[in-house]
């Protein structure tokens, strides 16, 4: 089916997901690794079970990485077995804790000593002992572009310098054990002399944490930070040189890497997610105010990017296309809310000759889309969402939120 008959027959807005160009990035980001490395993908990008289902089938099947029970769910209606499932995030709680080792997960990465002894206290009251890997917080970073998450005061991981005192602590927990080290440094990368620059340093790091401390070195996990474009067209990056460089890094520091030891992984959700997905969005009103032209769309920060502004994700930058256009123009995309927040964006260059009623395309919109946006903000309905495979339709579902009743 056409896009016009996808949103013809499903509505406006509309996201449509590729599901061939899902498992195109997984065969990329495998090329682009060691053979011995195992891919998580993150569902923070995108947790929907249909994207989640097509990368954990087929060749190249990816594990999975969550941070919540959401997530979880997702992951186990997808087919995930628990215990193949690493739990992570700075928040577990006990009551998640508990749901999430009766449902069989035995792998967690922790962020603290407060952490990991709740998650031992858990899995103490379940009978079971739970591999958990510590998170590092590095003192310091490689990358001086691209969202750092290291080398800062953060909740995100065990500050390096305090590893010497709290090791002891660490290996005393009852109900966990102590396999390996986590890192996540950076997030989409901005060049390939970065994404190696971090990969380098964690694993250096990592060698010598396991020298220092006498740690068993199991499992390494050194995160991601591979890029996609966001919103914008463009292409997924090419990274030429990073199995070579992994390849060194790893000779160089943990010479035992290729026979298994110890054993490695990376995560990437922008990486695998992001080009598989298009949102279709409808004009629904032009106008002008005082100089300035607005394009009103039938999406806004409820269906696209209501987190940019945090910060966290990249600034929105939207970019609508339509094919057989003449001529362009500046416009300021206003979705349909009733809020002046609801911008896609300010000077937006646009088709000229759009009139209401048109569909046009935002490209590159797989991860941090519909799930990373307000979706109950104003109660509109949220946009189907529509997976294709060979060209058919092999999908279409839409979320909806209810409110129901809780007892005390």
């Amino acid at each position: 089916m056409t896009p016009e008959e996808l949103v013809a027959a499903y509505g406006s807005p509309l996201y449509v997901y590729d599901l061939d160009r899902l498992r195109a990035a997984r065969r990329d980001l495998r090329a682009t690794l060691p053979e011995q490395f195992d891919i998580f993908y993150s569902l923070k990008a995108n947790p929907h079970p249909e994207i989640v289902r097509a990368l954990r089938t087929g060749e190249g099947d990816c594990r999975a990485e969550v941070c919540s029970l959401g997530e979880l769910a997702a992951a186990l209606e997808a087919g995930h077995p628990a215990d193949r499932i690493l739990y992570g995030g700075p928040g577990k709680t006990t009551a998640e804790l508990a749901w999430a080792c009766a449902q069989g997960v035995r792998e967690f990465s922790v962020e603290s000593l407060g952490d990991l002894r709740r998650v031992g206290a858990v899995a103490t009251a379940h009978g079971i002992t739970v591999d958990c890997l510590l998170r590092i917080n590095s003192d310091s970073s490689a990358a001086t572009t691209s969202i750092r998450m290291t080398g800062t005061p953060s909740q995100f991981g065990v500050d390096a310098e305090t590893l010497p005192e709290l090791m002891p602590q660490f290996r005393a927990v009852p109900g966990t054990r102590i396999v390996g080290l986590h890192f996540y440094p950076l997030s989409n990368a901005r060049d390939e002399e970065s994404l190696i620059a971090e990969f380098r340093q964690s694993i250096a790091t990592a060698a010598r944490i396991e020298a220092e401390h006498d740690l068993p070195l199991r499992f390494l996990d050194i995160g991601g930070g591979f890029a996609a474009p966001y919103t914008v067209p463009g292409d997924r990056p090419v990274y030429a040189k990073v199995r070579a460089e992994l390849a060194d890094a790893l000779d160089l520091h943990l010479p035992q890497w290729r026979s298994g030891t110890p054993q490695l992984a990376v995560e990437s959700g922008r990486y695998l997610a992001g080009d598989c997905g298009e949102l279709f969005t409808t004009v629904t009103n032009i106008k002008t105010s005082r100089g300035r032209k607005f394009l009103v769309l039938d999406a806004g920060i409820n269906t696209l990017g209501g987190m940019a502004g945090l910060g966290r994700l990249l600034p929105l930058s939207v970019t609508v296309q339509r094919t057989g256009t003449d001529g362009t123009e500046k416009a300021t995309l206003a979705g349909p809310l009733c809020t002046p927040g609801d911008l896609l964006g300010r000077d937006v260059t646009v088709p000229a000759d759009l009139v209401p009623g048109d569909v046009v395309r935002v490209p590159n919109i797989g991860g941090y889309g519909l799930s990373a946006s307000l979706v109950t903000f104003l109660s509109r309905p949220a946009p189907v969402e529509v997976f294709v495979s060979g060209g058919e339709v092999v999908a279409a579902t839409r979320l909806e939120t209810n409110r129901v009743p809780v007892r005390a």
